[in-house]
């Protein structure tokens, strides 16, 4: 049971990350009917926010430090952060520690002036086009932006710690009336299900609830009647590119110390991403947010040792086996909408 418990664990904490990505996706598709394959890229370019935030907190400068000398017993010159001068060095340890989580502020912007660049720049001129050019194009586009990641950021990963008061494991067994120390989970990786769940809440709340929601879901149904009714419906839904990448971009920054952001990750989970769209059904928001959990989940199953062991590779095809079922019986997925894709 608590092997069961831990895997489950290990899928929502995979299947968060799935959902964030393909809520974007998705977001994109039934707004601009673009099938965005740079969107990888965008959860990458979120990542390396944190990472560019760890490093402008750490900007330091040279004072000499009388207290300390070398074996000559001259002064040393020590590197003092800038946040020591301005904050104090109390405050300004406790900014550094805590670059990830300040780092989805300075994300959020970025990554919505990248949406619109993106939008405006290139994929505008790509909306009445086959969507195999779509495809191509930001496929393209995402061998760019890893490209120019990987010759400022170099190849290699970059650690990009949580902050202390996360590192660690929580005993999750003693909640659940279990030995101690019998089911210990890293605190992060929960901080990032409860981030997903909030961030996935707060974009349905705002489809939902906001004036301006209703209006994107209403163009999202019936583009051309929304915009007989004088409403600049292709204002909304480049915002609406903006919201999606600032989506990605975030999820991207919290998971980060998790797994070290380096320049093709974002490959790695838009492949897996795109399959939960497809399997959650094109253009469906809670399709896609369901599938990603779900699929997160059985992949963490089909990782644990003994299924390996019976059935080698399979927590490398889990996923495409379900997919390819899933779509044979279902082929508009899981809560796919009628006419999505199929013309």
């Amino acid at each position: 049971m608590d092997q069961i418990i831990v895997q489950i664990l290990n899928g929502l904490d995979k299947g968060s990350a799935y959902a964030l990505i393909a809520l974007g996706l998705t977001l994109i598709f039934g707004t601009l009917g673009v099938v965005n394959f740079a969107h990888g890229a965008l959860f990458m370019l979120g990542a390396f926010c944190s990472v560019i935030m760890s490093r402008l907190l750490t900007l330091s400068h040279e004072v000499v430090d009388e207290t300390r000398t070398d074996f000559l017993g001259n002064p040393l010159k020590v590197d003092v952060p800038y946040v020591y001068d301005w904050f104090g060095e109390p405050a300004g340890n406790a900014i550094i520690d805590w670059a990830v989580p300040l780092a989805i502020l300075f994300s959020i912007p970025v990554m919505i002036l990248v949406g619109f660049a993106m939008e405006r720049g290139l994929i505008k001129h790509f909306y009445k086009r086959p969507h195999a050019d779509q495809i191509l194009v930001t496929f393209g586009l995402a061998i760019v932006l890893q490209e120019i990641i990987k010759y400022f950021f170099g190849a290699n990963p970059i650690q990009t710690p949580a902050p202390d008061a996360f590192r660690g494991s929580l005993d999750f067994g003693a909640f659940l009336g279990f030995d101690p120390l019998t089911i210990m989970y890293p605190y992060w990786r929960l901080v990032y299900f409860f981030f997903a769940a909030v961030v996935i809440a707060g974009v349905f709340a705002f489809l939902q609830f906001t004036t301006f929601g209703m209006v994107v879901r209403a163009g999202m149904a019936d583009r051309e009647t929304v915009g007989m009714l004088g409403i600049d419906i292709d204002k909304r839904f480049t915002m609406m590119f903006g919201l999606a990448a600032a989506v990605a971009g975030v999820a991207g920054v919290m998971y980060a110390p998790i797994v070290a952001p380096n320049y093709h990750m974002g490959m790695d989970f838009l492949v897996l991403s795109f399959v939960v769209v497809v399997v959650g059904g094109m253009g469906s928001l809670p399709g896609a947010v369901f599938a990603g959990f779900l699929l997160g989940i059985l992949e963490s199953f089909a990782s644990m040792p003994a299924v390996v062991d019976l059935l080698p590779g399979i927590n490398q095809i889990i996923i495409y086996l379900v997919a390819i079922i899933i779509l044979l019986t279902r082929p508009r997925g899981l809560m796919g909408r009628k006419g999505v894709m199929e013309e």
